[in-house]
């Protein structure tokens, strides 16, 4: 019996991890790509460290090889001075040059091993990145889909909103600006309609005092009066 409920207790364990798991999914694979971009900077490090290594070995033995070949042009110029203590200590320090040498192209050789390795490593975690951070796309896309389907077949949360009434409180907000507008525009018109301009352009109208604007027939009439001078038309 003992067992049988332990064996429960880890089977319900199990299955709230998993739903755990289940639910925060993005959230989770968010975190793991994160984790896998510091291991992939971490590599790419690595990699940057072994090139300038190797390009450092490259420029000591680029240096060891023109002292080796120096100290031979003298050394041989010694033995033909007849100087062989001179040639014999020169020997010396060659041979010694000559094991640097060895050892620098066998660093090299193990160099150009490890960095071909680490590029090939670093070229196929970043293709692997990239397809992840493509499923992570569509993942959050089809999640926001499947969010929005949902939210028409299930009833929303009480503190979560849902699209019809998003569109009703945008309705709700245009009407109330289209009113303000309206009342705007009548104000506008009211003040038109009562301010002092208007008052003097209608008394101006009905004969009292001179006109404000022109009409028609003053224009007609000064054309005539043209006409009948023989003047050409010009600016009043």
């Amino acid at each position: 019996m003992l067992k049988t409920l332990v064996t429960l207790v880890r089977g319900r364990t199990f299955a709230i991890a998993e739903g755990v798991a289940d639910q925060n999914a993005l959230l989770i694979l968010d975190q793991q790509m994160r984790d896998a971009t510091g291991a992939l900077d971490r590599a790419k490090k690595a990699l940057a460290v072994a090139i300038a290594q190797e390009s450092q070995e490259g420029q000591r033995l680029d240096a060891t090889r023109s002292r080796i070949e120096d100290l031979e042009t003298r050394a041989v110029a010694a033995i033909e001075a007849g100087r062989d203590d001179l040639a014999t200590e020169a020997a010396e320090a060659i041979a010694t040059l000559e094991g640097e040498r060895d050892a620098s192209l066998t660093a090299r050789a193990l160099f150009a091993a490890e960095i071909a390795k680490l590029k090939s490593h670093v070229l196929q975690q970043q293709m692997r990145f990239s397809q992840l951070e493509r499923g992570r796309r569509i993942a959050r896309a089809a999640e926001a889909v499947r969010v929005a389907r949902r939210g028409r077949i299930e009833g929303a949360p009480i503190f979560a909103g849902t699209l019809a009434e998003a569109e009703a409180t945008l309705a709700r907000l245009r009407e109330h600006q289209f009113e303000a507008d309206a009342v705007e525009e009548a104000f506008d018109a009211l003040d038109a309609a009562t301010g002092p301009i208007s008052v003097a352009e209608k008394l101006s109208a009905e004969g009292f005092g001179p006109r404000l604007r022109p009409n028609a027939a003053d224009v007609l009439s000064r054309l005539r009066e043209r006409a009948g001078s023989g003047k050409p038309a010009s600016d009043a």
